[in-house]
C-alpha cells in the first residue's frame, strides 16, 4: 500500500500518528515549509533536512505558469527538479486562482483567469489541474476546489462548497483515468527510491463550507459518501474570518471527518495556530508565514514575537531565541543579524528564514512528544500562556 496512516497516541481530539507515502514516513503533526516556486525561500533543501522537515508544499498553479508542469515532468518530477527525496504535497491553485479577483472568470466547468505573469489567459477545470499535478509528480494532491472569504455569508458559502464537491467527482474521475491510461514512463533511479511508485498519488478532497457549521459538517458527509479517501483537507480558513471562528470549525470538522485518517489544516501555520489546531485533530499544516516574515524582520520565539529593526537589538548579544537550537541561535546574535538585515545584507533574510521555519517545525515536534507523553493540555497551555505574555509586534 502506497499510502496509509497509523495513531501511535491519542490525547483528546488530538492525535500523535504516521503517515506513509512513497517518498517515506511523515511523523504527525508536523508543519510543512511551502515551496511554492520547488523551492522554500532562501533555504537549500539540506537545510530542511537538518531541522527535521518531513515533507513540503509546492503549488501547482504557479509551477504551472513558472517554468511549466511539463518542463518540470520532462527533468524527472518535482523531487528529482528540486532535489528533494521526502515527501511533497501540491496544493491545486484554487486559492490562487480565486484571489485573482479582477482578473478571473468562474463557471461550472472551470476558472478562466489571467496570469499574473504576462497576463495571458488560462483555463483551469479539474481535469486541467490534476493534469498538471500529474506531471508535479508530488506524493500528494489537493483537489480543484471553489475558494471565498472566510467571512461569506451562507449563500455564497453554500454555493462554493457545493461547486467544490462537484469538481471533486471531476477530480476522482480523472486521476483514476491517468493513473490507468497514462503511467509515468520515466524509471525509478536510486538515489530518488520513491520515484517508482510515482504514479500513485494520494489525492486529498477539501471540507469547505466558510464559517457555517451546518455546512461543513454537509460537506464532510458528502466528500466522505463519494470515496475511501487516503486523507482530508480543510480549506478555507484563515481567509478573513476570527480565530475563535476558525477554531469553532475546526471542532465541528473533527466530529464530521473519520479519525482514522490524517487532517490537512490548509494555509493556516502561526504558532498559537498551530497548536489550537492540534488540539482539535489537525495533523498537517503549511504557511508561508515564517519565511514571508522573517523577509520582513519578524521574529518566532517562544516569549512571542520580535521585530529585529527595532533599534534595542543592535547591541543585543543573545540569540533570537535563547532555547532555540537552529543554526542561526546556535552561532549568531540578535545584534549580528540585525545589522546583516539594515544593511540588505542577503544573509540576514536567509537567517531570519531558517529560524522560523526551524520554530513551526520544532513546536510541531514538541506538541508531537507531549500527546505521547501524554501532558498536551498542560503543555499546550503554558507554551500559548508564555507566548502570549508579549503582544506580538506589527511586521
Amino acid at each position: 500500500m502506497s499510502f496509509s496512516f497509523e495513531i501511535e497516541s491519542t490525547a483528546g481530539s488530538a492525535r500523535a500518528g504516521i503517515f506513509l507515502t512513497p517518498h517515506g514516513p511523515v511523523e504527525t503533526p508536523a508543519f510543512m515549509p511551502v515551496g511554492t516556486l520547488a523551492t522554500v525561500k532562501a533555504l537549500d533543501p539540506d537545510d530542511l533536512v537538518q531541522m527535521g522537515a518531513s515533507m513540503i508544499l509546492s503549488n501547482a498553479y504557479h509551477l504551472h505558469l513558472r517554468p511549466g508542469d511539463e518542463i518540470v515532468r520532462e527533468m524527472g518530477g518535482l523531487h528529482r527538479f528540486m532535489q528533494w527525496k521526502r515527501p511533497i504535497l501540491t496544493d491545486s491553485g484554487g486559492f490562487q486562482v480565486f484571489s485573482l479577483a479582477q482578473l478571473r472568470t468562474i463557471n461550472e466547468e472551470g476558472v478562466e483567469f489571467q496570469s499574473h505573469i504576462d497576463g495571458s489567459s488560462r483555463f483551469f477545470t479539474p481535469e486541467t489541474v490534476m493534469q498538471i499535478e500529474r506531471n508535479l509528480g508530488a506524493d500528494v494532491i489537493m483537489q480543484f476546489d471553489h475558494v471565498i472569504p472566510g467571512q461569506s455569508e451562507e449563500a455564497a458559502a453554500r454555493d462554493a462548497s457545493e461547486r467544490s464537491i462537484r469538481w471533486l467527482g471531476r477530480c476522482l474521475a480523472e486521476v483514476q483515468r491517468l493513473e490507468v491510461g497514462q503511467p509515468l514512463e520515466d524509471p525509478p533511479r536510486e538515489d530518488f527510491p520513491g520515484d517508482s511508485l510515482r504514479n500513485r498519488q494520494a489525492l486529498f478532497p477539501i471540507v469547505q463550507g466558510g464559517i457555517h457549521a451546518h455546512l461543513r459538517r454537509e460537506a464532510a458527509e458528502a466528500i466522505r459518501s463519494m470515496y475511501d479517501w487516503p486523507g482530508f483537507g480543510i480549506g478555507g480558513l484563515s481567509v478573513g474570518e476570527e480565530k475563535d471562528a476558525m477554531y469553532e470549525m475546526l471542532e465541528v470538522v473533527d466530529d464530521a471527518l473519520p479519525k482514522t485518517h490524517p487532517r490537512y489544516l490548509m494555509g493556516v501555520g502561526f504558532p498559537e495556530d498551530l497548536i489550537e489546531g492540534i488540539r482539535r485533530g489537525v495533523d498537517l499544516f503549511d504557511c508561508v508565514a515564517p519565511t514571508r516574515m522573517g523577509r520582513n524582520g519578524a521574529v518566532f520565539t517562544r516569549d512571542g514575537r520580535l521585530n529585529i529593526k527595532r533599534a534595542e537589538y543592535r547591541t543585543d548579544p543573545k540569540p533570537l531565541d535563547p532555547e532555540c537550537d537552529c543554526a542561526a541561535c546556535t552561532r549568531f546574535s540578535r545584534a549580528y543579524i540585525r545589522h546583516l538585515f539594515v544593511s540588505d545584507e542577503i544573509l540576514g533574510l536567509r537567517l531570519l528564514s531558517l529560524h522560523n521555519v526551524h520554530f513551526l517545525l520544532s513546536l510541531a515536534r514538541g506538541a508531537r512528544q507531549s500527546i505521547l507523553n501524554g501532558n498536551l493540555e498542560q503543555w499546550s497551555r503554558d507554551w500559548l500562556a508564555r507566548y502570549r505574555m508579549t503582544s506580538p509586534l506589527p511586521v
